[in-house]
């Protein structure tokens, strides 16, 4: 399997609910790295996994949406704890949906699966895989 990999970063606010989370159920922010993998079993006629640029651009798009946003008031996230696996999802679903359309270009269509990793520090990191 090839794959390639785009980096972009995140910063929101968000609380939790329920005793699990502990401090973090008031506001508080959180920054983000995050990590595209997009996956293929064969190269396109072009000898790449996808178009490195097109993929960097859609991650971009999908994280301004998200970016600076306070998750506690998007209609989007209403009764939903954002955790990071929560929202390493969210980016995959969307990033799934922008290839569908074809914004990554005619060949993307041919990738297997993406991986959303969304790093919290150096030391702590979550993931979401889905297959296309």
């Amino acid at each position: 399997m090839f794959s390639i990999t785009v980096r972009d970063h995140l910063m929101v606010a968000h609380s939790f609910r329920g005793a699990v989370f502990g401090p973090a159920q008031r506001l508080h922010g959180a920054t983000f790295i995050v990590d595209a993998t997009f996956r293929r079993p064969a190269l396109d006629d072009d000898n790449i996994v996808v178009d490195i640029g097109l993929a960097t651009q859609e991650l971009g798009a999908v994280v301004a949406e998200l970016n600076y946003r306070n998750l506690d008031d998007e209609p989007a996230f209403a009764g939903t704890n954002t955790s990071t696996e929560a929202l390493a999802k969210v980016i995959a679903d969307r990033l799934a949906d922008r290839v569908h359309a074809g914004n990554l270009g005619a060949g993307a269509r041919e990738l297997a699966g993406i991986t959303v990793t969304l790093h919290e520090s150096h030391i702590a990191w979550a993931s979401y895989e889905r297959a296309l």
